[in-house]
């Protein structure tokens, strides 16, 4: 269940000063400011009593600012303490003193409910719109609303992985040994008979080959290694934590006993004050 809060600050920045450190000491609680240049419908949407609108308008007019604020059951006292400490003051004093000075502009005093600190006021639930019964054939409800959780799934990328080849060019040497051949003319001065095996003044011709070996580069690619991509999948149980809501419904029953069932003291028709 939640609570509203309103607290009054004597001059516009002193509220706007003590929204920020409220969003700041009480984390997930934003207050909203409200002054004089506030549009009257949304003042007008917060359902404060007639009596609580008519000071906080007077005090609107003498420069003071509002901060209002939704919160939770359980933060209540949390966040009245930071108001509080933030320098918001007691309206019911305000009041009387510009009652002092002539002001009349608001009924008595609503009695005070709800709240430990004497100097912010708030209304028990963030709906503060009272609905009033006319004809005994009448009737109203509120419904009770939960919230339910879904959890459903959807794909989300995590990265990309990929495999690229390119060609790079390394010198490398090797060394080998090469054969040679030479062919060489030598004349020697000779003087000697001539032998039966030496034809004379015949015609002859001999001939000599040079060789030599040259280095042949042939090159042969080789597979030495293989890079691959492959893809594997896996489930696993997450759980998942959230917070739902729910409507609860409470009935007060402030009737006094022999009293008519539609009658209702004056003094319930309207939210009282916290202080």
């Amino acid at each position: 269940m939640t609570r509203t809060i309103t607290a009054y600050f004597d001059d516009v920045p002193s509220a706007e000063r003590a929204a920020h450190d409220l969003a700041r000491h009480v984390p997930g609680v934003r207050g909203e400011v409200f002054h004089a240049r506030t549009d009257s419908t949304r003042l007008s949407g917060l359902s404060l009593p007639t009596e609580d609108t008519e000071v906080l308008t007077e005090g609107f007019r003498r420069g003071g600012g509002v901060v209002h604020a939704e919160v939770p059951d359980n933060r209540f006292e949390e966040v009245a303490s930071a108001l509080e400490a933030s320098g918001a003051v007691d309206l019911d004093e305000r009041e009387a003193a510009w009652r002092k000075e002539g002001w009349s502009g608001a009924t008595a005093p609503v009695a005070a409910t709800g709240t430990t600190t004497g100097k912010t006021m708030g209304t028990g639930t963030a709906q503060g719109r009272v609905q009033q019964l006319g004809e005994a054939t009448d009737q109203a409800s509120i419904p009770v609303i939960e919230e339910r959780l879904r959890v459903g799934k959807r794909e989300a990328g995590h990265g990309r992985v990929r495999i690229r080849s390119y060609v790079v060019e390394t010198p490398v040497e090797e060394r080998v040994t090469l054969r040679q051949e030479h062919v060489q003319v030598e004349r020697r001065p000779v003087d000697r008979p001539l032998t039966g095996a030496e034809a004379a003044f015949g015609e002859r011709t001999i001939e000599a080959t040079e060789r030599s070996e040259e280095a042949v580069i042939a090159k042969e690619a080789r597979v030495t290694e293989e890079v691959s991509l492959r893809k594997t999948a896996e489930e696993r149980t997450e759980t998942v934590r959230d917070t739902v809501r729910h409507t609860k419904v409470e009935v007060e029953d402030d009737r006094r006993t022999g009293a008519a069932p539609t009658a209702k003291p004056a003094a319930d028709k309207e939210r009282a004050r916290d202080i």
